[in-house]
């Protein structure tokens, strides 16, 4: 009897959750969030020190998240609200909180700064989701890191 009363103290508590992609809404973001923001040093859930990541959020509220070392890995998302919150919601159905303070995001366990423009990478992965609207993950671009340098003769 304990449990149903609690199940039922659960389902009535306004604990809101997002089901599908489809079903968050994309919210405009406010001044602190748009941006683009990217790892600053070293973090730790990042798979390498060298690893980047970064987080494009515009001002209508269309979000990428952006990884990358070896490869790149970039996920399309939107912000939404949930609760007094806001989070990025990816096509994935992924939903992550942020926070900004100090002039910090917050966000996935990663501590992002503002930087004036995206990584060349993430700029190729902007495009390549304009291109194909309906991809849950873009991971087809080559980071500059790997491609060849040619010696001038």
């Amino acid at each position: 009897m304990k449990k149903w009363m609690i199940l039922a103290a659960l389902a009535l508590s306004g604990c809101a959750q997002i089901n599908s992609y489809e079903d968050a809404v994309r919210t405009p973001a406010p001044a602190a969030l748009q941006g683009n923001w990217q790892t600053v040093g070293p973090q730790g859930e990042l798979i390498s020190d060298r690893a980047i990541g970064s987080l494009i959020i515009s001002a209508e509220g269309d979000t990428l998240d952006c990884r990358q070392w070896q490869r790149v890995i970039a996920k399309p998302g939107k912000l939404t609200r949930l609760g007094d919150e806001w989070v990025n919601v990816n096509r994935q159905v992924r939903v992550m909180p942020l926070k900004v303070e100090n002039g910090e995001l917050h966000y996935d366990g990663l501590t992002l700064r503002k930087v004036d423009r995206p990584t060349m990478e993430c700029q190729q992965a902007l495009q390549e989701v304009a291109k194909r609207p309906g991809e849950a993950v873009i991971q087809d671009i080559e980071p500059a890191i790997l491609k060849p340098v040619t010696a001038a003769k």
